[in-house]
Formats: structure tokens, sequence, C-alpha cells
């Protein structure tokens, strides 16, 4: 397979570089110790992420205006609480569970593949999420991107054609010198209908054990790593 020549990396983020999994149900359990609360912790994440598609929608809809992921992770935060049957946090308490998100562990090959790549290439992310949520979360998990790039700066939530050709555009560079890396397939389709080269790095852990999606590539992705340190040697860095 040849390797495509591309200035700029740009990634999901939400499962692609992080375990937004295991992260969301740790923080709720830490919580829950604090307040007596029992949960299935890992069920309460499930069903917050399962929010995150359908609060996108309306905005793409024009059914809500737009509104930055961390409010739409708040509105399901609300309707998940209700439905756990969660009652007795407080308002701070909610706000800081819902920067949650902004705290999130990458996986183990995360940093020391992106390390591997920043030396040879620009890497932004590529996310749905907004800004200062990719800010604190790259401080947190120790993430060298060197731009924050996505739905925020374009105001189009992926896969709106305008998040990645925003992307693009900002980086001064065509599309086809940009690589979208995800490990998810319909993001990649995506990326690629508007010109960007691909990179699929499968996640089979990323919705639990047993509950992985079919991981078999799409023929047309230019890139299939297993992680990001392959995908750091098959890109020469």
């Amino acid at each position: 397979m040849a390797i495509p020549q591309v200035d700029a990396l740009v990634f999901d983020v939400f499962g692609t570089v992080v375990d937004w999994r295991t992260s969301v149900a740790d923080e709720g359990r830490m919580l829950g110790k604090t307040k007596g609360i029992t949960a299935d912790w890992e069920a309460f994440a499930d069903a917050w992420r399962g929010k995150y598609q359908p609060f996108m929608s309306k905005v793409r809809s024009g059914e809500l205006p737009w509104t930055k992921l961390d409010m739409l992770h708040r509105m399901g935060l609300d309707e998940v609480l209700t439905e756990f049957g969660i009652t007795s946090l407080t308002e701070d308490e909610k706000i800081d569970l819902n920067r949650a998100w902004h705290r999130l562990h990458p996986w183990s090959d995360s940093v020391p593949g992106l390390y591997r790549l920043k030396a040879k290439f620009i890497l932004g992310t590529m996310s749905n999420g907004n800004i200062a949520l990719m800010t604190n979360m790259a401080k947190f998990a120790g993430l060298p991107w060197d731009c924050i790039l996505g739905a925020e700066v374009a105001k189009a939530y992926k896969p709106d054609p305008k998040t990645y050709l925003t992307g693009a555009e900002l980086l001064d560079l065509p599309p086809e010198r940009v690589m979208m890396v995800a490990a998810h397939q319909n993001d990649l389709l995506a990326a690629q209908k508007v010109g960007l080269k691909t990179a699929f790095v499968p996640r089979p852990l990323e919705r639990g054990a047993g509950n992985s999606p079919d991981l078999t590539p799409d023929p047309s992705f230019d890139v299939v790593a297993t992680d990001f340190v392959d995908l750091a040697s098959q890109m020469g860095a």
C-alpha cells in the first residue's frame, strides 16, 4: 500500500484517541462513592454517550441553534440522571460531572504514537468537541496537538463536509494534503468524500469487551493501522 503524501494529520478524538467509556464510568464511580449512589456506571456512560448523536442531529436539522458540545453533553446528562433515578447531585456536582469529558484518558499507544507523528506532520483535532473541551483534554491527557480544529471552528458537526473542509482551509492546505485519522469508518468515508486522505485505526474496546463493531476496513482507506505507533511507523515517522 503506497503511503499518501500529506502534510497534516487530523484526528477524531472520542474513541479514537481517548477511552471515553472507561473514563466517564470511573468518574461516575468516584462520585457515586462520595454521594452514596449505586449505579451501573458503564451503562450510565453508554446511555450518556447515546445522547450524543440525537442532540447533534437537532443542531444539524435547525431544531436547535448552533450549540457547543459541552452544552449538548449537559442536556444529555440531565436526561440520563433522570433515567437512572439519580436526584441527589448539586448543581456544582452536575457541572463537574459534565466536565468528565474534559478529563478522558488516552489509549496506551496514543501519546507515544502522536509524538512520533508530530516530529513529521502537523497534528490537529477533527472532533465534534468544542475548543475548551479539546484544550482541557489535551492538557489532562498530554496530547500534543499543534491546533484545535473541528466542529466549533466550522460551526458544523461532522459528518458535515464543512467541518473537514474548514480544517483544511485553516491549515492552508488542499484537502488531499490532509489525512483524517479515526476509529469510525463513517467519519473516514465522509472525510474521503471531500478529498481528505484516510487512516483507519480500529479501537475494538471503545464500547467495552464483547461490543465491538465490524472492524473490517473499507478497502478505499489509504492506511489501516493497528494503533498509533503502527500508524507512525507506516507513515515514516
